[in-house]
């Protein structure tokens, strides 16, 4: 994709002692950001992968964008959850190493990131305050959470004082509703409690992903906490996006979501936009269908299990493939496919010489918006009444 210079240079972005240049970093999404997809989103940022072929092994380096994990529960982290263990497993290549956690309860918090430091797990740790699904919000956790004043307060409290050395970023959203904002309380309590950087997602909890991200938002915190770095999240689906918001907001960086599903490439677009050099042509349908094997196999590997990657993977192949003319009754047949073998069999009968789809950077993912935040009882009486939330509270499972 054509590259779009900067309209002014951008400093790089400080995450504690990293250096995150260009400043693009991959939000974390449940069931989506594990490891392999993590590896083909630097494959495409570092260029050691373009399309029509398999970087050599070991290729991949840090350096070029941040790629968090996805969400880490901190009592399954602590309990050494079988799974959750296997989520935060990183890739040599891997640096620095980020780690997202999801907590409710001040003390497993703590005891969450004493344990990354003390095995040294991750040299990143963000915390979700970010979250809608109601079996989240139901709890107090993710978007939920910051109305409570007092208990983001003394997470982060022992987040940082736990963390050492350690970077502490938080991610978060403007609040409940339109009636309960919370962002700016939010972003000066982490600025007194030493978080590193803020990144915001411009929609309340309500809004879930519907209707339009509002990056006055991110302007307004960004001038609220200039402590601190401040990146803005919400509506990036190509390069331009990403640099437009840097021009309107003054934000000190983008964090990228559904922009990237079923588009590792973005952050190649990305990293030629930003250093302002040529970026690669759209890819044909030929590339994306090389992409859609590559990611399969990755999460075959991964898994241990090629069946249980290519079953893993048939969530992302409408993603991969908006906007193509692939008929309803193909779709159905990839969406169902469980060998690499069936998946690249049927990937060929397409026409794959169609060129990129006019219109195919658009929303994907979940859309809806206007819902009712599922809460715990009573929890909008009192920002300060933070009774009745402690370690009962934590999800036992992670990945969202």
């Amino acid at each position: 994709m054509t590259a779009l210079a900067p309209s002014s240079p951008h400093a790089p972005l400080a995450i504690g002692p990293h250096t995150v240049q260009p400043p693009v970093v991959l939000a974390p999404m449940a069931g989506i950001t594990n490891a392999p997809f993590r590896t083909l989103c630097r494959e495409f940022a570092e260029g050691v992968r373009g399309f029509g072929g398999r970087p050599p092994k070991g290729a991949v380096s840090g350096g070029k964008g941040l790629f968090v994990s996805e969400m880490i529960t901190t009592r399954a982290l602590v309990e050494r959850n079988e799974k959750t263990m296997q989520l935060i497993h990183f890739d040599a290549s891997e640096t620095p190493r980020s780690i997202q956690l999801y907590g409710v309860d001040p003390v497993t918090v703590g005891k969450a990131v004493r344990m990354i430091v003390d095995e040294d797990l991750a040299d990143h740790i963000d915390l979700n305050f970010g979250c809608p699904v109601p079996k989240v919000t139901r709890k107090g956790g993710g978007s939920a959470l910051p109305y409570k004043r007092p208990l983001l307060r003394a997470i982060l409290h022992e987040a940082v004082t736990g963390a050492g050395e350690l970077p502490v970023t938080m991610k978060m959203r403007k609040g409940i509703d339109d009636d309960h904002i919370t962002f700016l309380d939010a972003g000066r309590i982490a600025v007194e409690e030493g978080v590193t950087a803020i990144a915001l997602h411009g929609r309340t909890a309500a809004q879930h992903y519907g209707g339009t991200a509002d990056w006055d938002a991110i302007a307004r915190l960004k001038e609220h906490v200039p402590e601190i770095p401040v990146l803005g999240n919400g509506d990036i689906w190509c390069a331009e996006d990403a640099l437009r918001m840097m021009r309107e907001t003054g934000c000190d960086g983008v964090v990228v979501g559904r922009g990237c599903l079923g588009r590792p490439w973005l952050f190649g677009d990305l990293v030629a936009a930003f250093e302002g050099t040529g970026g690669p042509a759209a890819p044909s349908l030929r590339e994306v269908a090389e992409v859609m094997v590559r990611h399969a196999a990755l999460l075959g590997e991964w898994i241990g299990d090629e069946s249980r990657g290519v079953i893993d993977f048939r969530k992302h192949v409408a993603w991969y493939l908006k906007g193509f003319a692939v008929g309803s009754e193909m779709r159905r047949r990839l969406a169902v496919t469980s060998s690499l073998d069936e998946l690249s069999a049927q990937l060929s009968e397409l026409d794959l010489d169609q060129s990129w789809p006019v219109g195919a950077d658009g929303p994907r993912g979940r859309t809806s918006g206007n819902n009712r935040v599922v809460l715990p009882d009573g929890w909008l009486k009192d920002p300060y009444d933070c009774a009745g939330v402690g370690e009962d509270a934590e999800l036992d499972t992670s990945g969202g």
